[in-house]
């Protein structure tokens, strides 16, 4: 895997060193946590708007469904 270099913000920063002290656990682990939430997040809205989507495209009313059916 090719290593990507990133910025954080000073604000994010501090919220780290902050958030480190206070809950004991190192920066890294915190990242991990937080990105693990995020694509977690993130999945789950892709999942919902694939079902609306989906949803979207079969929603025929009765007239819609049965038009050039003869029975």
């Amino acid at each position: 895997m090719k290593k990507q270099n990133f910025k954080l913000s000073s604000e994010n920063m501090q919220n780290l060193e902050s958030y480190s002290t206070i809950l004991q656990k190192d920066i890294s682990t915190i990242i991990n946590e937080a990105l693990q939430d995020y694509f977690e997040n993130e999945q789950k809205k892709l999942l919902e708007k694939n079902l609306e989507n989906e949803n979207a495209m079969t929603n025929l009313d009765y007239d819609e469904f049965w038009d050039g059916v003869e029975l």
